[in-house]
This record gives structure tokens, C-alpha cells and sequence, in this order.
């Protein structure tokens, strides 16, 4: 039975906390609200914190002597207390995962039933030692930060099975080759009395069975299935992405079904070495992209908006998705595997965590893999995003940040020791990252940085200089990019220009005027349709010219990129390349063109020269295909209004490579204006062009 639908709910106090569970309380007259959902999303309770109070009656028919009956809650934002017919069944933590209870004997009783649920989503006082495990959606520079997303946000089901339940199933790809593929699976069991059980798992066409004896109570059983020959999943850059059906039953004398789990997974392995990923033994240039939740309203995002997100990723030439500092909806994981798109998982910790949450962290880490381990997609864990102990409504201070990346904290040296520890003992099958963000350690090789020249710090030309000086910088660099306002500019009131309301875009909806004021100044634009173009057209160059920069890198020592951010869940001005409405910006043309399969690109000529000035370009093709192409032509051209010369050269790019072609040598023009450089690709199967301009100027500084 499926108790989604109306529910009654109340903001709590403590009298209406001591009366709600009784059948006796008349809640006629309380708001309705919809379950799955949030509560904000009701207008009776759009600007509530809580606790809210949800109550539910339903007819539930009386079980058959020999069934269990069982109540889940697939999804409560975050704290959650649990009645059913005035008696309390238990609490909950953790809003990712189901929560279920075992309620037979009150089923067993009567046919009337009330269900009451207790929901608590405190925001936290002190945002640098949060308690709720709740990621980006309560704390993250893209969501509206007095956003709560409280609530009973997936279904509310009962369901009966026999004597025995599959409390816990976690499904791993141990090995996968050609020859054969190994699934581990480790259950628990929850028996009524002890016995003796069958467990039947079918993988595709490959079936297995073993018995287990199980003791009354909870019951941990492990065995592993092998799958002679199978069909590989790869991601969609190198193959195809076959998934089979899954099932597992647990069969009671004289071979009755008590329970099942059906699924699908994928047969692959993957590994990561010095942050080059490898899938079945294929390394491959990570091309990625961060991105937060679909909507800020998880609960409100529809099937087809969740799996739109992947294909449009998917035709952007990504070949990874980060699920930042959240952990989402299973139609997105679905989506993923079906497109062979890779997931990277983030942990929901988000900057700093108060001491008291570690081992409940450490759980909900096992929790993931439970819940998300059978997803081929999914190809590596990350504990905590940033655990630096920062608020960026309060401002960060550099030195307070300095310290947090090279100083020992409780954050980044305990908790996520222990949140990572959990990943890797729960799943040794794919690569675990402790937290992301933060600066290598002397002797540490390299990690993933977070780059932010043009934005945060520097200036955008700076990044080639910066990880030629710093290389491991250039491992994986897993956020990088530029604000720019959207098309979808409703939000922002644009009759108000240039009088908006910069409080409320700041606070509201994420815009960063005083870094706008540095690179793309308001004050020089006479409309906001101008100056939106200008922002656009500067994250454009940041994405190029970012994404070339580590392309030619590829594996030397760069295993990919992940870039910052791809869509937006609500109205706002942010690093994304899709708004809200996901209607595509400049950046997102110019992420698409710079991931294509295979790129011309040259170095980046200087901002101006002078007449006279010599000029050294060396033009690369980096190919991502898992061929070599051969004949392969490619001609520069360098254009002023006077002139012009062209080069030209002919040979063979190998597959999955960075092959310097020629070098662009010529002397700057004496007349000033724009000098052009175009590049130009041909190949029997590939085409592919590339262009670069700057200015001819007597005098330098004038640029």
C-alpha cells in the first residue's frame, strides 16, 4: 500500500507534540500538505522551520498469520519520530535512505490505522558546525539559504512478507572481464524464528543458489555470484551499456516465498590511478561537470527533469557527472546507467560539521553503498566537499582559510578519515576520495583542486602559468568557472535596471556583484540585456580556455576535469551553464565545443602585442577516440586587416592522445586592430575548427 497522496499536517508546539499521536485528536481542521514533499512547498507552511507535524488514517486489511508486515519511509528531511496508533514505533535520521519498522502485531489488531510522523529540519545556528546531514540543501552558494527542505519527500509504503525480510542488500561488481564477472552481495536477514533459508539470485541468464541457516533476529549473510562471458557496461565514450535484471529471493520450506529484491545493474570494474580513471581496463580522460540538485525542491522534480539532466550532459560531450554534496533521486542513477554516463558521488557533507556527527556520518556512508552500489554509473566516492569551517554569507577570511588547508581539523583529519573509512570498507570496488577542495600535502602526488582564476583569485590567463609552476594543482581539477546572469532573468525584475535589488540577488539568488564589479563591471552597460550578454560572454572565455588549458595536459598530469556547475535548481545567478529552466547560456556552447571527441587548440596568444612583437603559438589535436587517425590535416591561419599567412601540416594523431602538431612562429603586424587565428581540422571522419583573437596595439597597456 502506497500512503502517498493528502496528508494533515501542523507546525508543532509542545501541546499539539503531546496530543498528536492519540486517534482522539480531531486534525480536520489542519492544513492539507502533499506527501511526498516538502513542506514548503504547501502554502501554509512556505516560510516554516518546523517541526511539523504530519498525521494519516488508512485501512490496512489484517495480515495472514504467517506475514510481516512492514512500514517505510523512503525519504524524511531529516529527523524524524514515528507513531502508529498512538504507540511509537522509532526515529530516523539520515533523509537519503528508507527508514522501515516492523508494525505486524499492530496490524494484527484492527483494520483502522493512524499513522503520525514527527519531522524536524532545524536550520543550524552556526553554520560552521552544522548537525544535519543534509548536504548542499542547507548550506551551498547556489540554493537560496533560507531554503528548508523539511518534509516527508519520498513515499510512505506498507508492505507484508513472510517470515523472513531482506533487511539490507548491497550489490557489488567485484571483477568483470571478458571471461567472467564476479557480484558480491551481503544481506541481512531479518528471521521470525530461526530456520533454514534458500536464497535464489538470478543475474540476467546466470542463476545460483545456496542455503543458509538464519538464528531468530538479524542475520548478515554474504555470497558472490559468477557470470561466465558477460556483457560489458562501459561509458559511452567506449562502448555500449548493456544492464541486466537482478533478483534475489529468500525461500522458506517447503519453498515458499518470504521476500525479493529486483533490480538492474551493470557488469564492469573501475579503477583510479593517480587520478586517472580506468573502466574494465580502458583509462579515459574524465571530461565532467558539477551538478547540485535538479531542483531545490528534489521532491517537486519530475522523472523525465531527473533523466533530462543526464542526457543533456550526455550531449554536451561530458562524460561525468559530480552529484555535488547531495546524494539524489534514483531516476537520475537509473537515467545514468541507461546512458553510460560516469557519476561522481558526493557524500551530503558540505563544509563544516559539528563534533557530534562522525559516527552517524560513518553510517550514512554504508547507507550510500547499500543504497547506490548496484549502479554501474556510479564510479568513485567522495566523503565531504570542502570541509573547511567557512560560511560565505559571513565572508571568508584568507588566513583562516589558509590554515584550514594546511593545518590539521577536526573536519578534514577525523571525520572524514572516518566517513572515507566507512566508503572503503563498505565498497572495496571503486576509488574513494576523503573531500575535494582541498590544497596537496607535501609527498601527497596531487588531489583534485578547485581553481577559480577569473573569479575567486587571479585572473583568468593565469591558469596555464599557475599548474606549470604547481603541477600536482593539475591532477583533477573537479571545480573551475565564472558567474553569468541568465537568460531567464525574470527573477532579477530587469525594468528595475540598474537599480536592482542587489541585497536580495546576493542573499537569494547566489549573485556576486563585487566580484562582477572586477571582471564584468555593471556600472558599464546601459541595459541588463548588455550587460547579461557581457557576463555570459566572459564565462564563455573562462570555459574555453580552462578546459583547453587541461585538455592538452590529458594524463600529463591531468585525468580529467570536472567543470563548475552545469544546471541550476532554482532562480538564481550562478557558475551554471543551464538555468533553471535549463535554457543554455554562452558557457554551455563553449563547454559542448571544447569536450568534443577531438580539438584543434592552440596556446593562447597574449592579450595585445605591439607592432613587431614575435609571436609563438604551438597548435595541438587531442583526441579522445580509441583509434588512431590517420591523414590528418590541419592548417592555421593568422589574419589582420592588412594581411595575412597560413600555415599547414599532414600526419597521423594516435588514439586517446595529445599530439603537438606545428607551431604558429610570425611577427605581429605594424597596423593596430584585431589579429585572428583560425585553425582548421580535416580528417575522412572527423572536421573540426578552433578560433582565437586578440589586438594589434601601439601601445600594450592600452589592451
Amino acid at each position: 500500500m502506497d500512503l502517498s497522496g493528502t496528508w494533515r499536517a501542523q507546525v508543532a508546539d509542545d501541546d499539539l507534540r503531546r496530543a498528536f499521536p492519540s486517534g482522539e485528536l480531531d486534525d480536520s481542521g489542519w492544513p492539507e500538505v502533499d506527501v511526498p514533499g516538502h513542506w514548503r512547498s504547501s502554502p501554509a507552511f512556505a516560510e516554516e522551520d518546523g517541526p511539523v507535524l504530519y498525521r494519516r488514517q488508512f485501512d490496512f486489511p489484517r495480515p495472514a498469520p504467517d506475514r510481516r508486515v512492514w512500514l517505510t519511509l523512503e525519504g524524511l528531511f531529516y529527523l524524524g519520530d514515528v507513531w502508529l496508533d498512538g504507540a511509537y514505533v522509532g526515529d530516523t535520521e539520515g533523509y537519503f535512505f528508507p527508514h522501515t519498522f516492523d508494525v505486524t502485531q499492530a496490524m494484527l489488531e484492527r483494520r483502522e490505522h493512524r499513522l503520525a510522523v514527527e519531522v524536524t529540519c532545524s536550520p543550524s545556528k552556526d553554520r560552521t558546525a552544522k548537525r544535519n546531514i543534509t548536504g548542499v540543501f542547507e548550506h551551498w552558494d547556489c540554493l537560496d539559504p533560507d531554503w528548508n527542505p523539511g518534509g516527508i519527500w519520498r513515499p510512505v509504503r506498507l508492505h507484508d512478507t513472510g517470515p523472513v525480510r531482506i533487511t539490507r542488500l548491497r550489490t557489488l561488481c567485484r571483477e568483470a572481464t571478458e571471461v567472467r564477472a564476479v557480484v558480491g552481495f551481503t544481506a541481512e536477514l531479518d528471521a521470525a524464528d530461526a530456520t533454514t533459508v534458500t536464497l535464489r539470485t538470478t543475474i540476467g541468464g546466470t542463476d545460483h543458489e545456496v542455503e543458509h541457516p538464519l538464528a531468530t533476529g538479524a542475520n548478515k549473510v554474504e555470497w558472490t555470484v559468477t557470470v561466465a562471458r558477460p556483457a560489458l557496461w562501459w561509458p559511452h565514450a567506449l562502448g555500449g551499456q548493456p544492464l541486466c535484471d537482478v533478483a534475489v529471493e529468500v525461500l522458506t520450506e517447503p519453498n515458499e516465498l518470504s521476500d525479493r529484491r529486483a533490480f538492474r545493474t551493470g557488469l564492469r570494474q573501475v579503477q583510479m590511478k593517480r587520478w586517472v580513471l580506468s573502466v574494465n581496463g580502458e583509462r579515459l580522460f574524465v571530461k565532467g561537470s558539477n551538478q547540485g540538485p535538479t531542483r531545490m525542491a528534489l521532491a517537486d522534480a519530475t522523472p523525465a527533469e531527473l533523466a533530462t539532466d543526464v542526457r543533456l550532459a550526455k550531449e554536451a560531450g561530458l562524460d561525468l557527472l559530480r552529484v555535488h554534496g547531495h546524494v539524489t533521486r534514483a531516476e537520475l542513477y537509473d537515467a545514468a546507467d541507461e546512458a553510460g554516463l560516469l557519476l561522481w558521488q558526493d557524500m551530503p557533507l558540505q563544509w563544516g560539521y559539528a563534533r557530534g556527527i562522525r559516527k552517524q556520518a560513518a553510517r550514512q556512508a554504508r547507507e550510500a553503498v547499500d543504497l547506490l552500489g548496484h549502479h554501474p554509473s556510479v564510479a568513485l566516492w567522495c566523503g565531504h566537499n570542502e570541509p573547511l569551517t567557512l560560511d560565505p554569507e559571513q565572508g571568508v577570511r584568507l588566513g583562516r582559510l589558509v590554515a584550514s588547508m594546511e593545518l590539521p581539523t577536526w573536519n578534514k583529519t577525523v571525520l572524514d578519515h572516518s566517513v572515507s573509512r566507512a566508503l572503503e570498507t563498505a565498497d572495496p570496488t571503486r576509488p574513494v576520495i576523503a573531500h575535494s577542495g582541498v590544497w596537496p600535502s607535501l609527498g601527497s602526488g596531487g588531489t583534485d583542486a578547485h581553481l577559480y582564476f577569473g573569479w575567486y583569485h587571479g585572473d583568468e590567463r593565469d591558469l596555464p602559468r599557475f599548474l606549470a609552476a604547481w603541477p600536482r594543482f593539475a591532477r583533477f581539477v573537479s571545480e573551475f568557472g565564472a558567474q553569468a546572469v541568465p537568460t531567464s532573468d525574470g527573477f532579477m525584475e530587469p525594468d528595475r535596471w540598474p537599480d536592482l535589488d542587489w541585497d536580495r540577488l546576493r542573499h537569494t539568488h547566489s549573485l556576486q556583484k563585487a566580484i562582477f564589479v572586477r571582471f564584468v563591471p555593471p556600472a558599464d552597460y546601459r541595459t541588463l540585456d548588455a550587460w547579461r550578454q557581457a557576463t555570459q560572454h566572459y564565462q564563455a572565455a573562462v570555459i574555453k580556455h580552462h578546459v583547453e588549458t587541461l585538455r592538452r595536459l590529458k594524463y600529463r598530469p591531468t585525468g580529467g576535469f570536472c567543470h563548475f556547475c552545469f544546471a541550476d535548481g532554482h532562480p538564481a545567478v550562478t557558475w551554471s551553464v543551464l538555468d533553471h529552466r535549463r535554457v543554455p547560456k554562452a558557457g554551455h556552447l563553449a563547454l559542448q565545443e571544447a569536450c568534443a571527441p577531438v580539438i584543434v587548440v592552440a596556446d593562447r596568444p597574449a592579450a595585445t602585442y605591439a607592432p613587431g612583437d614575435p609571436i609563438t603559438l604551438d597548435v595541438h589535436v587531442v583526441s579522445d577516440l580509441r583509434a588512431t587517425l590517420d591523414g590528418v590535416r590541419v592548417q592555421a591561419r593568422l589574419r589582420w586587416a592588412g594581411g595575412d599567412h597560413a600555415w599547414a601540416w599532414e600526419g597521423a594523431v594516435a588514439a586517446d592522445s595529445c599530439v603537438l602538431v606545428g607551431t604558429v612562429q610570425a611577427v605581429a603586424p605594424d597596423e593596430e586592430g584585431r589579429l585572428v587565428l583560425d585553425l582548421e581540422l580535416e580528417h575522412e571522419n572527423v572536421k573540426t575548427s578552433n578560433r582565437y583573437e586578440t589586438l594589434i596595439v601601439e601601445d600594450p597597456l592600452r589592451g
